[in-house]
């Protein structure tokens, strides 16, 4: 994709990006979005990790670069809406305040070029954990460092035997009952609010799973994240949803046994 010009969207959906935590894949995310680009941004929560940066600081070149990246988008254009999170929960008190162009909410109305209206929220205010248990909360947080930790030597160990770049975060959410059934009743949830919203459905991040879905007459879409399935939603200039993952924005190279070499080399060339 050297040299060519970025796929251009109507619209793109990014969450969970996590920067300030060490998991986050922020050159991932950086190559991602020099290669595509859209007219609108949704920013739907959990950019910036505030509470693992209230317990450490970590913020890598990387992770300035993409705040800038974003702000380089705006200073072009592209109209762009940050909705605050859970772990960025300190930006819904400057609701309706700009920064470089970029626009602070709770939530929005998004409608696309069909004429359905789409509801844009986090999610983290339809988990009762987070809602009413804080404590449980950053427990969970604690446990869920000890997964990516557990990825990270899983992804070294795959680097080193030439086998493809796997999650096993991803997996085990997918695969264990109990989150199964959280992932399920958090869609149906959403659905709900979308109901309650009189929208056509609901766009939202928080559980880090990507999913397009029909709940009845409701549309439920989640971004999925960039910590571990590295994901974003678009939608086209028909309207048309569609999950685009990391893995698949370097088509031409489908030989390479670990992508993540290819985006670190890349990382060092101008944005």
């Amino acid at each position: 994709m050297s040299g060519e010009q970025p796929r251009t969207f109507r619209s793109m959906f990014i969450s969970d990006v996590h920067l300030g935590s060490k998991a986050a894949k922020a050159e991932f995310l950086i190559d991602f979005l020099r290669h595509h680009d859209a007219d609108i941004i949704y920013l739907v929560g959990d950019i910036v990790d505030g509470w693992r940066l209230r317990r450490s600081w970590h913020w890598p070149q990387s992770h300035n670069d993409v705040v800038q990246k974003l702000l380089r988008k705006a200073r072009k254009g592209a109209s762009i809406t940050y909705i605050a999170g859970n772990h960025d929960e300190f930006a819904r008190q400057f609701q309706g305040v700009h920064f470089g162009g970029i626009v602070v909410a709770d939530r929005a109305i998004h409608e696309t070029a069909d004429g359905k209206r789409l509801l844009v929220i986090h999610g983290d205010q339809f988990d009762t954990v987070v809602h009413n248990a804080r404590w449980l909360a950053y427990l969970g947080d604690h446990a869920y460092d000890a997964a990516m930790l557990v990825n990270r030597v899983v992804t070294r160990l795959r680097q080193l035997l030439g086998l493809p770049y796997w999650s096993f975060s991803s997996w085990a959410k997918a695969n264990v009952k109990k989150a199964v059934n959280f992932i399920g009743s958090f869609q149906t949830m959403l659905a709900e609010e979308a109901r309650r919203s009189h929208v056509d459905g609901i766009i939202c991040g928080h559980i880090h799973h990507a999913a397009i879905e029909n709940f009845g007459d409701v549309r439920y879409i989640n971004t999925g994240d960039w910590v571990e399935s590295c994901t974003a939603v678009v939608e086209h200039f028909d309207g048309r949803l569609e999950i685009l993952t990391w893995a698949q924005v370097l088509p031409e190279m489908p030989e390479e046994p670990f992508i993540p070499l290819l985006i670190e080399d890349r990382v060092g060339q101008a944005a």
